[in-house]
């Protein structure tokens, strides 16, 4: 979410570039969170038997592609 991101990078910028205590966990909790409970949420929002499909398929694909090769890089930055 914006206000982590925004959080994260006024913590690096003040410690002259370097990762401080809040960044990549802020991040990486706030992503978390996003991921899993609204997932969770939207699933448990349906009826019993109520099936619903992914229309925008593209839109989708792109936003998965992207949150992965986001979770890859903070990894990257997280263990160097």
């Amino acid at each position: 979410s914006t206000p982590e991101i925004l959080l994260s990078i006024i913590e690096i910028v003040g410690n002259g570039f370097f990762a401080g205590d809040l960044g990549p966990g802020t991040v990486v909790g706030s992503a978390s969170f996003n991921l899993y409970v609204i997932t969770g949420i939207c699933m448990v929002a349906l009826e019993a038997g109520e099936l619903r499909k992914i229309e925008g398929t593209a839109v989708y694909a792109l936003t998965a592609s992207h949150s992965l090769m986001a979770y890859g890089w903070l990894a990257i930055v997280v263990t160097v």
